[in-house]
């Protein structure tokens, strides 16, 4: 029976499931996004909750338990000075699973784990991306005008 066992064992030893687990939160709060199988997810999402309730506390012993589990000093201060302050007036839920379907190779659940607010910032970029593009279009017109003038 597996009465009081909470956490999925991801078919990892301990070290091996910790040492997974402080990549992915680092590289979440990196990126404000990631893509990964729907149980990392789960795994990933309350502990990258807590690391960021930590930086709303801001005080040196939050710090300081935040350092303890980042892998990147870069990542704490950008914890710090930007996520936990956006975050401010909300209690809890600062992020999402967006399910996926399954994986080609192998079939297993994959699902993207994103920061609320995130989805902006890569809207944002693709808009910029796609305006390039018109503006690289236009001008291609214009040169082919020209030259037909």
């Amino acid at each position: 029976m597996r009465h009081r066992n909470a956490h999925r064992k991801l078919s990892r030893n301990t070290s091996h499931r910790r040492a997974l687990l402080r990549n992915l939160v680092t590289d979440f709060l990196d990126h404000g996004r990631l893509m990964t199988t729907l149980p990392k997810a789960k795994e990933v999402r309350p502990l990258a909750e807590k690391m960021i309730t930590l930086g709303k506390r801001d005080s040196l012993h939050a710090r300081r338990q935040v350092q303890a589990y980042l892998l990147r000093e870069a990542i704490v201060q950008k914890l710090f000075d930007t996520i936990a302050p956006r975050f401010a007036d909300r209690n809890g839920g600062y992020s999402r699973i967006i399910k996926l379907g399954n994986r080609r190779g192998d079939g297993a659940d994959l699902a993207i784990i994103e920061l609320l607010g995130s989805e902006l910032e890569v809207k944002k970029a693709e808009r910029a991306e796609k305006a390039k593009e018109k503006e690289a279009k236009t001008e291609g017109k214009k040169k082919k005008e020209k030259e037909e003038e």
